[in-house]
């Protein structure tokens, strides 16, 4: 390098052709015309050329990642090299564009070059890509213009889309030149995240190829070296490179804004998309999902969190086999297993050649002649080869020279040598760069940049302000723009940092960020109650930024910003699924003033109420307090709402009082969408757990169109889901699944481990009613593996769909194992899966066992009126008792499930009665209702469960008759229901109906009190009384307390 001079070759066209060395022609149809067959890739753009003719530059190494893509032989075409193809070919009197019409390049535009008169047809359609094919010229041609070249005749050019190459630069669409169009293998066949790179990748071949063949022999790289050594560049290179070895996805995970132990594996999930189980932990989560993935993790920046990393590193090669690793570090992670490879500087021919690259950018005709490569080579040399150092200095020849930039590297090298003896050379030579770069800025450019080291996670240009010095900062690469947004490479930040400290600016500039941030926050609050969405969309990408004012604004001597924000953003924590690290902000918020009884106070209070709603759902304290302090502020707003998260709490404990809190939420609401549609939710859900389906459905599509309005999507999931089950309860199965499928799209960007899971319970209890266990199996597939370490964790509706997908495959203990689990004391959760345990239990012999556990199902689910549950023990009892006690319970279960709306229900009943018809010697009738019901199913969609389905069969029953309609055949049961044949007096003679009226009258209950437990009029509970007075021959209530007492005994 020491002898040669780089120039601006200026545009050609690029030709990499089999193992031969890149090439360059003036045009295309020069390049073309040398092809002799085999792998190629053509691409136009800017080179640099050496003195001996080498072409050079990204062009250049673009079009050598196109010829890698190049697979069976064909001829790969960039975008730029086809619009060059069409300049050459523009005096063509005519194109002949086979194939389905459509763009070339984009937008529906021709290849540039064609203008107006230029002829596009479209003769033939042959499927496929769009294809443009050159013909030769029948007449004369212009006499500015000359024939295409022989090599372009007849060849057609197949648009195979838009792809990212291994370069990790801005996506190319390609083309084929000839023969048949096949998919590319580009980096988009693998799913991944990696980063868009501004620039190319400059050298490093050798050391990309090393830890290349690194990580392909081990499971966990860290690449080692101080900051700005091109850790992170070279991993990224690396992981496009070997993309192909990990069908399962690259992602990418960058950490230079998480500072605690525990955020590593929280945002490892996050960008994963795998749904955190509170008491697994974020990083047994991610190992459970990646369990049997073929997966390549890349952390960059680890340095600040080795613990961390090291945790979640330990935790995926112990349970991972097929997942690797690789890690970007100042210094290793110190576990076992770990491959560490330093990363070394940049030769000197690799430094000069990004030097000029990057000078590019500022100086884009940019000359190394033979004056400025001794200038550049000193300047590359002293800096010891460090990218960040190089593309330091190389960002200011838009106002210094070559010579000017070595020179100026004097002053703050020889300060440093002066400096601490422990400090390695190259984090020496670093430093001097930095230093050096931010001599040259400007006064008012040093400020902005100390004072940008306060952001965590990057920041906007309104957040920095000063768009003028901030552009002059980008333009020094002091400043990494992406996407709108800007952030500061970690070593730089840390520079910065140190500089606003020198300065005592400190503590000044992070209570300004506290200050930025709070507005952000408080400005953003009336979205939450118009646009979830918007207000999701504006605070997210600032969770960095908020997590550090808040630990600053916490820690200050007056903490009142830092308990305002905290009470701004509580629903980012609620919405984010990261309900433990909220709640861990809001107690500390709370506990900075625990005796204030303020407005503030309640809306962290509130803030804490709406947190715990996934993360401790049985715990309303904090409601209750909050509840409370907003009615002795007289704040109508929060007092409504802390009223509905007080009514949440109530839910699993007690029907009538989250019932009667929710009305009185849903009156105090006024305008609080949220509190009145929260409130709304909770009745229609109650409604809904009492089987009352007429009043609850209303109820939820009230509060839906509201939620759904203002983009409360974890409410709103929860609204479509239980609808789906209403809709399923009522065997309507198309919509129960056009509801539970809703639920999911909208739970699914929340990203929540309880709402997504729920909804996800809810469709694959679809799929498996509907008879498609293995499709109920695969949706709960991704939940599977995060129950498998989670622990102890409630999910409604988890336990009771793993129960009946293993119930319906056959495998009875543990489908009992399952449903047992759905139990959860306390609540009315406690009579969950009873039911279905006792079937169980009935299926395997076990009858003892069977009876204990439906009585207590029968008593609970009567105390806590869950009719539908209760009809289903009644069933399951019939099964058990003798023909006339059977009769008696199914038809109560009958009676139950017709006055509740419960159709699904009612074609259980059907088979319970199929079963007893046949049992009693009945088999013509038997027969009728089982063909009936047969038909009904398969009409409505769904099949029993195979055991049942063989059961049924086994009795071998036939009928000539036609099959009933479901009411008919309703209709017919109940009218062929037959004699009791019990006693026409005394304790033998009351139904079971009658002998449930009895105990609850001799407990003391009302009749009102008896009619609510019962599901029945307090008229019918006084019709039942004088039943049962006639046959036991007594006149009152308290003869009856005696008579009941001494039958007990």
């Amino acid at each position: 390098m020491t002898e040669t001079n780089l120039r601006p070759a200026g545009t050609v066209t690029i030709l990499c052709a089999g193992d031969a060395p890149p090439a360059v022609f003036a045009t295309p149809e020069d390049a073309l015309a040398t092809l002799t067959g085999g792998p190629a890739a053509l691409h136009t753009g800017e080179a640099l050329v050496r003195d001996d003719g080498t072409p050079t530059g990204p062009a250049v190494r673009r079009c050598a990642w196109l010829r890698e893509l190049a697979t069976d032989g064909r001829t790969l075409v960039s975008a730029s090299a086809a619009a060059a193809l069409g300049d050459a070919l523009v005096s063509a009197p005519a194109y002949t564009e086979s194939g389905p019409t459509g763009p070339l390049l984009d937008h529906g535009r021709a290849p540039a070059g064609l203008g107006a008169g230029d002829a596009l047809v479209s003769p033939s359609a042959t499927g496929g890509s769009p294809t443009y094919t050159a013909t030769t010229p029948t007449g004369p041609l212009p006499h500015h213009s000359r024939a295409p070249a022989a090599a372009l005749t007849g060849l057609t050019l197949h648009d195979l889309g838009v792809h990212r190459l291994p370069d990790l630069t801005a996506p190319e669409r390609i083309f084929q030149l000839g023969g048949t169009p096949a998919p590319l293998r580009s980096l988009d066949a693998v799913p991944n995240n990696l980063p868009v790179q501004l620039t190319g990748f400059v050298g490093r071949e050798t050391e990309a190829a090393a830890v290349g063949g690194r990580l392909a022999g081990g499971r966990l790289v860290t690449l080692a070296g101080p900051g700005g050594s091109g850790k992170t560049r070279l991993a990224a290179q690396v992981a496009a490179a070997a993309a192909g070895r990990w069908p399962d996805g690259v992602w990418w995970v960058e950490l230079d804004a998480v500072t605690g132990r525990a955020e590593v594996g929280e945002l490892v999930a996050a960008v994963l998309g795998v749904p955190v189980e509170p008491h697994a932990g974020a990083a047994r989560s991610v190992a459970t999902a990646l369990r049997d993935r073929r997966v390549l993790l890349c952390l960059d920046n680890c340095e600040q969190v080795l613990d961390g990393v090291a945790d979640l590193a330990v935790e995926l090669l112990r349970s991972c086999p097929e997942v690797a690793l690789l890690t970007t570090s100042r210094e290793p992670l110190g576990v076992p297993g770990e491959t560490v490879w330093r990363v070394p500087p940049l030769a000197v021919e690799e430094a000069v050649a990004l030097f000029v690259e990057r000078a590019g950018a500022v100086r884009p005709l940019f000359t190394l002649d033979t004056s400025s490569a001794v200038a550049v080579r000193s300047v590359c040399t002293r800096l010891d080869g460090i990218p960040l150092a190089v593309e330091l200095a190389a960002a200011w020849l838009g106002t210094l020279t070559p010579h000017q930039i070595d020179a100026g590297l004097d002053d703050r090298f020889a300060l440093l040598t002066r400096g601490p003896r422990g400090v390695p050379a190259r984090q020496r030579t670093l430093a001097a760069s930095i230093a050096w770069s931010h001599d040259q800025l400007d006064d008012e450019d040093r400020v902005v940049f100390r004072r940008l080291s306060v952001f965590a996670g990057g920041f906007t240009l309104d957040a920095a302000g000063g768009p003028a010095a901030l552009g002059r900062l980008v333009d020094k690469s002091l400043v990494l723009a992406e996407n709108g947004r800007y952030r500061l490479l970690e070593t730089l930040r840390e520079y910065a940092a140190a500089r606003l400290a020198e300065a005592g600016e400190t503590d000044a500039v992070r209570d300004r960020h506290l200050d930025h941030f709070l507005a952000l926050a408080e400005a953003a609050e009336p979205d939450l109650d118009r646009d979830k969405d918007a207000w999701r969309a504006r605070v997210e990408p600032e969770c960095d930024n908020f997590r550090a004012a808040l630990e600053w604004g916490l820690a200050r001597e007056d903490p009142t910003r830092g308990r305002r924000l905290a009470a701004a953003v509580a629903w980012l924590w609620n919405l984010r699924g990261r309900g433990h690290e909220g709640l861990a902000y809001l107690k500390r918020a709370v506990a900075r003033c625990p005796d204030e009884r303020s407005p503030l106070q309640a809306r962290l209070l509130t803030g804490m109420g709406l947190v715990a709603d996934t993360t401790a759902p049985f715990d309303v304290e904090a409601a209750r307090l909050g509840l409370e302090i907003a009615t002795e502020a007289g704040e109508a707003g929060l007092r409504a709402r802390c009223l509905s998260l007080t009514a949440l709490g109530h839910l699993y404990t007690d029907f009538d009082a989250a019932w009667d809190v929710a009305l009185e939420a849903e009156k105090a609401a006024g305008t609080d969408g949220f509190a009145r549609d929260s409130a709304l939710m909770l009745r229609g859900i109650v409604a809904h757990a009492r089987d009352r389906h007429d009043e609850a459905d209303p109820l939820l599509a009230e509060a839906a169109e509201g939620l759904l309005r203002r983009g409360d999507r974890g409410l709103a999931s929860t609204v479509l889901s239980t609808r789906s089950a209403i809709a399923l309860a009522s065997a309507d199965l198309p919509r129960a699944r056009e509801l539970a499928e809703r639920a999911v799209e909208v739970a699914a960007p929340l990203g929540d481990f309880h709402r997504v899971n729920t909804t996800l319970c809810r469709l694959a209890m679809v799929h498996c009613l509907a008879g498609d266990v293995d499709a109920g199996f695969r949706v709960m597939e991704p939940f599977l593996r995060l129950l498998e370490t989670a622990g102890d964790v409630f999910v409604p509706g988890m336990a009771g769909v793993m129960g009946e997908l293993h119930r319906r495959r056959g495998e009875f203990d543990e489908a009992a194992r399952w449903f047992e689990r759905e139990a959860v004391p306390g609540t009315y959760m406690a009579s969950q899966g009873l039911a279905e345990r006792g079937a169980l239990l009935r299926a395997l012999g076990r009858t003892d066992e069977a009876a204990e556990v439906l009585a207590t199902a029968v008593e609970l689910t009567r105390r806590w009126g869950l009719r539908s549950a209760l009809a289903d023990a009644l069933d399951q009892q019939g099964y058990l008792a003798g023909p006339e006690q059977a009769a008696e319970l199914h038809h109560e279960a009958l009676a139950l499930r017709l006055d509740h709306g419960l159709r699904l229900g009612v074609l259980g009943s059907l088979d319970a009665l199929t079963t007893l018809f046949a049992r009693t010697g009945r088999d013509a009738d038997a027969a009728r209702v089982l063909v009936s019901a047969s038909r009904v199913r398969a009409d409505l969609g769904f099949p029993r469960r195979p055991a049942e389905q063989e059961s049924l069969d086994a009795l071998g029953l036939a009928t000539d008759e036609p099959p009933m309609s479901l009411d008919d055949v309703v209709a017919f049961v109940r009218r062929t229901r037959g004699a009791r044949g019990r006693p026409s007096s005394g304790w033998g003679s009351l139904t079971p109906t009658e002998r449930e009226v009895v105990k609850l009258a001799a407990e003391g209950c009302t009749n009102p009190e008896i009619g609510a437990r019962l599901f029945m009029s307090r008229g019918t509970v006084k019709t039942h009384l004088a039943h049962v007075y006639a046959k036991l021959g007594i006149a009152n209530r308290t003869e009856l307390a005696t008579a009941a007492a001494a039958h007990r005994e």
